[in-house]
């Protein structure tokens, strides 16, 4: 088998909407109310993926899932009122955030040599915890050879799980065995700590992983409480590197020790608080970036990797300085590349949000899930004529709107011949 990293992004939704239902997510809350602009926010995501279908050679894409939810309007009984959170959450496109699909686990790293998935269950948000089920089904399509893959129902809804938001890979490279890093939050604070230490030590568990190549980690307090309501809002890990903000951890230097202990090559590239505030960080999301081996680069610490950053970043002198100054120093992070996800942005998701890595051979995954250029055009002139290009808070729940981004996703699925998820 020839395994490599594919980033399967979500195609941001017909519903795209800023309702601002999700607690701790300060770009959502700060939006909350605005007019959203679905057909530029999915076009926007299509063009980050022709970007790193070129760098890397091979793309993944998922779909927008059933919006609005005729089942959790039903189980809310809502009738009409004016709890706008009520009224919004069938409409939720959030699953565009594909960090929070699953947990991946590749074949190097489990007992039986195969991938396992984990859908996230998603339970601390009622929006977001309808999205198990149909996620569930389209990675049981994308994912369906059993010889390869193996799929497990979500965690119990007892303990919160978020998927590869909170969840790091470190290995010599993609296709060797690795490590894996869980980090979790502690409850009590102002916003919710969305991960459990519980649900990560199952998924682990269940993925078959070597208890002595996994490492759990709490997240920082503060970081929780400053807006980083998931890890990947604070660091993200590539290959032999992290890179990391200096506040992500509650232990900062011990979570340092923790994960050179079971992989001894770790290369640390942090950003120091007095460089880039955490504030600052948060803002710009500069640590919810791919991280990316470039191709023909070697792997590991010779390999040269490039980090896709929001635009934000860029915009941000302290931000700026510090990836110039990053790039000159000859480390293994050579290029800062920026793209324009402000639609994603708003709504509190950045590229990395927009994207969940799967290590597999690419011959083993429907084909219908892999990204081409031609499946990009298909995909780009759907959404240009299909998704409505501005949706205002008002629109929320009006029967003309509903058809028409049922009809979109609809358009979508038979254009690229998926049409037994409508």
């Amino acid at each position: 088998m020839t395994l490599k990293e594919i980033n399967f992004d979500g195609i941001v939704g017909p519903s795209h909407n800023y309702a601002g239902l999700s607690l701790g997510n300060i770009a959502s809350a700060s939006h909350r109310g605005d007019p959203s602009y679905p057909r530029a926010a999915a076009l926007q995501g299509v063009a980050k993926m022709r970007g790193n279908l070129t760098r890397l050679g091979a793309q993944g894409y998922l779909l927008p899932l059933p919006r609005p939810n005729g089942l959790l309007t039903e189980v809310l009984a809502y009738d009409g009122s004016e709890d706008a959170a009520l009224r919004a959450a069938p409409w939720s496109a959030s699953s565009m955030w594909t960090a929070n699909a699953a947990t991946v686990s590749p074949a190097p790293d489990t007992a039986d040599g195969r991938c396992h998935l984990t859908p996230a269950n998603l339970v601390t948000m009622l929006h977001r915890a309808q999205e198990w089920p149909d996620t569930l089904r389209q990675l049981r399509l994308a994912f369906g050879d059993r010889e390869h893959f193996a799929l497990h129902g979500p965690v119990p809804p007892t303990f919160g799980d978020e998927g590869a938001a909170n969840h790091m890979r470190l290995c010599d490279s993609h296709d060797s065995a690795g490590v894996e890093v869980f980090v979790y939050g502690k409850p009590g604070g102002r916003f919710p700590a969305r991960q459990h230490e519980q649900a990560s030590r199952l998924v682990a568990r269940r993925h078959g992983l070597d208890p002595g190549k996994c490492v759990f980690i709490e997240q920082n307090p503060a970081a929780i409480e400053a807006g980083a309501f998931h890890n990947d809002v604070v660091a993200v890990a590539n290959e032999r590197v992290l890179f990391t903000h200096a506040e992500a951890f509650a232990d900062q230097q011990g979570a340092y020790a923790a994960i050179r202990a079971a992989f001894p090559a770790l290369e640390v590239v942090e950003v120091p608080s007095d460089e880039v505030s955490l504030a600052e960080a948060i803002r710009t999301y500069l640590f919810n970036a791919q991280l990316l081996t470039l191709p023909g680069s070697g792997s590991g610490a010779g390999g040269s990797m490039a980090l896709i950053v929001p635009e934000e970043c860029r915009e941000s002198p302290s931000v700026w300085a510090w990836a110039q100054r990053m790039m000159a120093s000859n480390g293994p992070i050579r290029e800062a590349i920026p793209v324009d996800v402000r639609q994603s942005m708003a709504n509190g998701g950045g590229p990395a949000c927009l994207r969940l890595r799967v290590v597999c051979d690419p011959v083993t995954v429907d084909p219908r899930f892999l990204l081409d250029a031609g499946k990009a055009d298909r995909i780009e002139q759907v959404i240009a004529a299909r998704w409505p290009e501005q949706i205002d808070p008002a629109d929320i729940g009006n029967a003309d709107l509903a058809e028409q981004v049922i009809a979109a996703r609809a358009a979508l699925l038979e254009a690229l011949e998926l049409g037994e998820l409508i």
